[in-house]
């Protein structure tokens, strides 16, 4: 599906020149572009790993359709000198309301992903969250950058896993944790299972035959010896090695996770704490009464539920009934700085960038990382102007042409 539908989109409008092996960045103009670029370099497994969703894959479409939905009111013979996209998240300046969202296998999209990740959020002045579920580990980002990264946590059985976890994001300065809340149980992924994608992956003659077409990935892969999952494998008991990861993982995951649990991941963190998964009004609430400091609106990039609405949908309502309690933010679907634009006017005061930090780093590794955030942050700041706005803090709904938006 996702392979065919890129096949037409790149013959439509993408053209990416390469001399002497060499990408020429100024022919990447669009996220779209890293996208293409990303789907030709990286393993098939991989790829469709970051590129899919759960079950039919509706709700992952919509994260991204649904923004088109949403119209701009342009206005004219306004000054738009003096621009600026800055703001805090959680206290912390940034560039702009972007961040890196934590994603699991991102060092398998390229080699070393996550810190390549972290260095060029860090150059561009954004945040940058590290995943539990990664190649490289915390004290793998917190040893090549010098800005303060924050941490996700998914909530395992093994408490004393967690806590120690905890400890060692607190001794790597990790400046705010994320913790997960919509990943108790785990969504079924159709491209996964067919592609093999297990720890380790399966050794099947298809795989092979595409690992021989993926020469850039395989050298980088032979170059580093960050293979497997840092933040877990030779710190959780019983779990030293690939082999003995995929029984673990099945089993930790935790489906009693409460908000008994919140408050006590809160108390032994002590730190600016995020909620991500959140997408229903009530449970926005019960989010604001734990004493979190921000929450994002979030489906998990639509594979958890298929079938929900897209995180933009779910926004308004959400960033209305606890928006002046809370911080909101939201994640799903951001393809562009426009889509930024669109979620701050909705309420969201941070988005998290997913899937286009991904095709970045896949297509180009940490260059291609930057080169998103370029073309995030422009689209953002060019789109912003023709808005009448040179001020992000004073953009609120006014830019959205009425009765195209969710309400």
């Amino acid at each position: 599906m996702t392979g065919l539908r890129g096949l037409g989109r790149y013959d439509a409008h993408t053209r990416i020149t390469e001399r002497h092996g060499m990408t020429d960045l100024s022919k990447i103009t669009t996220i779209e572009d890293l996208r293409v670029l990303a789907q030709k370099r990286v393993p098939r497994m991989f790829y469709d790993y970051a590129d899919s969703g759960s079950y039919t894959e509706s709700t992952y479409r919509a994260n991204e359709s649904d923004f088109q939905k949403i119209k701009l009111r342009q206005r004219v013979a306004v000054n738009m000198e003096n621009r600026s996209t800055a703001v805090q998240m959680v206290g912390q300046a940034a560039r702009m309301p972007v961040a890196i969202a934590p994603t699991g296998l991102t060092g398998m999209q390229h080699a070393d992903g996550e810190i390549l990740g972290a260095k060029a959020a860090e150059k561009f002045g954004v945040p940058f969250t590290l995943s539990t579920m990664s190649i490289c580990s915390i004290e793998d980002i917190a040893a090549h950058t010098t800005a303060p990264f924050w941490f996700q946590l998914y909530m395992m059985k093994d408490r004393d896993f967690i806590e120690r976890l905890i400890a060692r994001a607190q001794a790597a300065k990790c400046s705010a944790l994320v913790l997960t809340l919509d990943l108790q149980i785990l969504g079924q992924r159709h491209k996964d299972i067919k592609n093999g994608l297990s720890a380790p992956p399966k050794p099947t003659l298809a795989n092979i035959l595409n690992l021989m077409t993926k020469p850039r990935w395989c050298l980088g892969m032979a170059g580093t010896r960050r293979h497997s999952f840092g933040n877990i494998v030779g710190h959780a008991k019983g779990v030293g090695d690939l082999s003995s990861l995929s029984s673990w993982t099945a089993e930790q995951f935790d489906p009693a996770l409460s908000w008994a649990d919140v408050e006590w991941i809160k108390k032994r963190w002590g730190g600016k704490l995020i909620l991500k998964g959140i997408m229903d009004v009530e449970d926005a609430r019960l989010a604001r009464d734990s004493g979190a400091d921000a929450l994002m609106v979030s489906n998990h990039g639509g594979r958890q539920l298929d079938g929900a609405p897209s995180s933009i949908e779910a926004l308004p309502a959400i960033a209305d009934a606890v928006g002046q309690d809370i911080e909101v933010w939201m994640d799903g679907g951001i393809r562009s700085g426009q889509d930024v634009l669109k979620a701050w006017a909705l309420g969201a005061r941070g988005t998290m960038i997913g899937r286009a930090f991904l095709y970045g780093l896949g297509a180009l590794g940490e260059a291609g990382v930057t080169k998103a955030l370029e073309i995030i942050h422009k689209e953002l700041d060019i789109t912003m102007a023709f808005c009448g706005h040179t001020q992000l803090k004073n953009v609120d709904r006014g830019i959205l042409l009425p009765g195209t938006f969710p309400i």
